[in-house]
């Protein structure tokens, strides 16, 4: 065992003069040369900073405050920010600019706009609010797709989400340039703004007509087969739909909330009279606004028609969810009936079969010797069973049947008195 040891420790102890013996050996020129580039590249490196205890550290995608503006970090987003696409038409109707990047601030300056009027057209907010805002010399409209601003001569199309390559962007765009380059005598004396305004109108009450027509399609065919059968698609499909009807209603509300606001302020129809503002230097009186009122109520009542048909497809939905709970009741209701037939029907059968038991067992009753006794017992003993399940079954039925009984008291003379005579009827 010793001498173990000993061989052990003088392997150890050879070891490490083998390693401090290659240590005091020469490098060669190689690894010389590598120590000295490595030395070098640490001299020339910057200094690293040190980092305090409580000091916070920044995100490496944080800026510097110290950076230079035009430092090109996040451009790509600072110009997203900045700038809008826009589609713009001359005073003639023809499309002057297809899909041009303007800056914000410029058009906030040329048009008399304050950075909340236009933040209120931002194509960066998917679910914005509708609203309709008169200015000193424009119009500004957001209502579903429809972002623009309507001057006297000009109007301004914003392109949200890309939809410049849908159907109907492009069919609108096609519309709102027919409208404009038709003369006001072709519309009654339209000046230019209210013709921008109608083709507005009359895409976005297009656009929820279309839309509540396949929901009231899609609609009417489910609930047409629930009549024949109540299965578990058809009840996530009608979940579905009422999600997407809940939406349409809101904002088929919204928008109907927004015509109903600007008809009421008089200020607002008075001033929507861009073009005799231009002409003249100054506002149009306050009451005389009957055409654009006119207007806005013939597609005001459009809009509500469309929300009392939604109302009434949200309440069609709701009565068959009702039946649908109903007749799911009733069927839990059988069920529950069912299994309670059995638990008497098996009461009855483990009572019978108690008293089998008993006779069964390996004791002596005086019973064995009797030729009649094995009969009587059976007889007896199924009886006893069958009046057990019969009465539990009755009780049952009993117990399922709803009976309602109206309890009526003959009205005595006093109570049947009126409060007048004879004589105030005649």
């Amino acid at each position: 065992m010793f001498r173990c040891l000993g061989v052990s420790a003088f392997s150890k102890l050879a070891k490490r003069s083998f390693f401090s013996l290659r240590a005091l050996q020469p490098l060669k020129s190689s690894t010389r040369t590598r120590i000295k580039q490595i030395r070098s590249l640490l001299n020339h490196a910057p200094p690293q900073r040190v980092f305090q205890p409580n000091e916070p550290r920044r995100d490496s995608t944080e800026v510097s405050l110290n950076a230079p503006i035009n430092q090109p970090l996040h451009s790509s987003h600072k110009k997203n920010r900045l700038l809008v696409n826009c589609t713009q038409f001359d005073s003639k109707g023809n499309v002057s600019v297809v899909s041009a990047d303007f800056k914000k601030m410029d058009l906030c300056r040329q048009h008399s706009l304050l950075p909340r009027d236009l933040r209120k057209l931002d194509t960066g907010v998917s679910s914005i609010v509708p609203v309709i805002l008169v200015r000193s010399s424009c119009i500004l409209i957001n209502l579903l797709h429809v972002r623009a601003i309507i001057k006297a001569d000009t109007v301004l199309l914003f392109d949200v989400y890309g939809s410049t390559s849908t159907q109907m962007h492009s069919r609108f765009i096609y519309e709102l340039e027919g409208r404009l380059r038709k003369s006001s005598s072709d519309f009654g004396s339209l000046p230019y703004e209210m013709r921008a305004l109608e083709a507005i109108l009359v895409s976005v009450v297009a656009t929820l007509d279309t839309e509540m027509m396949t929901l009231q399609t899609l609609v009417s065919n489910l609930l047409s087969d629930f009549e024949l059968d109540i299965r578990h698609d058809r009840l996530r499909a009608l979940l579905r739909y009422s999600k997407r009807l809940s939406e349409f209603k809101k904002r088929a509300t919204m928008i109907r909330n927004t015509l109903d606001e600007t008809l009421e302020q008089d200020e607002d129809l008075a001033g929507m009279y861009l073009t005799e503002k231009l002409k003249n230097g100054k506002s149009r009186p306050m009451h005389k606004h009957e055409e654009v009122e006119l207007l806005l109520e013939t597609y005001y009542k459009q809009v509500e028609e469309i929300v009392q048909r939604a109302d009434s497809l949200s309440s069609s939905i709701k009565h068959t969810e009702e039946v649908c709970n109903i007749v799911l009741d009733a069927n839990r209701n059988a069920l529950m009936i069912y299994d309670l037939k059995l638990s008497v029907l098996t009461m009855s059968t483990g009572l019978a079969a108690v008293f089998a038991g008993l006779f069964g067992m390996n004791l002596v009753n005086g019973y064995e010797e009797s030729p009649c006794a094995f009969v009587i017992s059976s007889v007896a003993i199924c009886s006893m069973a069958i009046f057990t399940g019969i009465f539990g079954v009755h009780r049952i039925r009993k117990l399922n049947k709803v009976q309602m009984q109206f309890y009526r008291k003959p009205l005595s003379r006093e109570e049947c008195n009126f409060p007048y005579n004879n004589d105030s009827l005649r």
